[in-house]
């Protein structure tokens, strides 16, 4: 059993703050601000692709508790709301990341050099994915 299972699941010891048949809310024990929670689905997947359409509502659905809670507790200067797949996925199991920000807090989105020139082919790029969309 993966570490985002035994998680959610309550095999490990958490600080749990948030839990319903779907999903359990725990604080991130790196947290880049405090506050910082991670929203873990009880049944195993990897992928954001991956959720049943139930799971992928409970999540949504806990990311808008936990954003209130955070507003109200924190009062921060914003909230985000974060999800990593892929090599990026750090414990093999579907998490999203909900946390408090601030001006101040270094945190940063940081855009690499458009090295392919992806903005000059906007256009390009939308007719490739629409056409994929509807299955051409």
């Amino acid at each position: 059993m993966c570490l985002g299972c035994q998680l959610a699941n309550k095999m490990i010891d958490t600080n749990t703050v948030y839990e319903n048949d779907y999903v359990t809310c725990i604080l991130d024990i790196a947290p880049l601000n405090e506050g910082h929670v991670l929203i873990l689905p009880k049944q195993h997947y990897y992928e954001l692709d991956d959720l049943d359409d139930i799971t992928a509502n409970e999540i949504m659905k806990a990311s808008i508790v936990l954003k209130r809670l955070i507003q109200t507790q924190f009062n921060p200067d914003g909230i985000t709301i974060i999800q990593n797949g892929g090599k990026f996925n750090d414990l093999s199991h579907y998490h999203m990341h909900v946390f408090p920000r601030y001006d101040s807090d270094g945190f940063a989105w940081v855009e690499p050099s458009d090295t392919t020139n992806a903005k000059g082919r906007l256009k390009e790029t939308r007719e490739k994915l629409v056409k994929l969309m509807n299955g051409n």
